[in-house]
């Protein structure tokens, strides 16, 4: 399916002494909205969802769909957003892996001095979104997160392999890099250690758990008819909800 304009821009005619470069910004822009509008979207068989069918709570259907949409072929399916806001309510988004999803919440991990970290230790609340566009799906979560003790942030790391040590041991993260060769240098290093020192500590690694409030499932349909179903906490249990598209 491709999304189509009601009409398209006609050429624009770049007035008596316009700069050449101001009219070749001006056709790179429409060039630009017109890749945009071309785009095709789930053009695709997408699969079928019955709301009616769905577990009581969320977790046994996250698993269930993360798990499809590995086998639809989706690279990478464990990849997600996390936003996260600073003290003074800015927002900040970016992608990592989840690590686990159990009856605690869903789990990924920092370096308690990035920017993510610095932002859940004044505001402990977060966000986490995955998309799935092979199978037309998406899930949002949110809610309170928690650090895990040094034991769990330690073993979380080094069940991971060679390659996420040796990040996690160049640490640094999210303060300004001098060059690309001081990178480089520090990487090499890295995985130096982390090949000879599989167990090496990064004592700033940190286990996040998200405590999940609510948990949103997206079906998306080829004919706009998409299913929204929301888990929301109430009391000790969830509530079930279907929500306008």
């Amino acid at each position: 399916m491709t999304d189509h304009p009601a009409h398209r821009d006609t050429p624009d005619t770049a007035p008596t002494g316009t700069p050449a470069a101001h009219h070749s910004d001006d056709a790179e822009a429409r060039a630009f909205r017109e890749l945009l509008r071309g785009l095709r979207v789930w053009d695709t068989e997408l699969p079928s969802f019955d709301p009616e069918t769905a577990p009581a709570e969320p977790l046994p259907l996250f698993r269930q769909w993360l798990r499809e949409a590995a086998e639809a072929g989706v690279p990478e399916p464990h990849t997600m957003t996390l936003a996260t806001a600073d003290a003074t309510g800015d927002p900040n988004v970016r992608t990592l892996m989840l690590h686990d999803a159990d009856e605690r919440g869903w789990h990924f991990a920092s370096h308690r001095g990035s920017r993510k970290g610095r932002e859940l230790d004044v505001r402990p609340r977060a966000a986490l979104g995955f998309y799935w566009a092979a199978v037309g799906r998406q899930v949002r979560v949110r809610g309170p997160v928690t650090a895990a003790g040094p034991e769990e942030s330690a073993a979380d790391l080094h069940r991971r392999s060679a390659g996420a040590l040796a990040a996690a041991l160049v640490g640094r993260q999210s303060e300004v890099l001098g060059s690309v060769g001081e990178l480089a240098r520090a990487s090499d290093a890295a995985w130096e250690r982390a090949r000879r020192e599989p167990e090496a500590p990064v004592p700033s690694w940190t286990l996040y758990v998200l405590h999940p409030e609510e948990v949103e499932f997206f079906q998306g349909d080829a004919e706009r008819r998409h299913l929204r179903l929301n888990y929301r906490r109430e009391g000790g249990g969830w509530v079930r909800e279907l929500l306008w598209p």
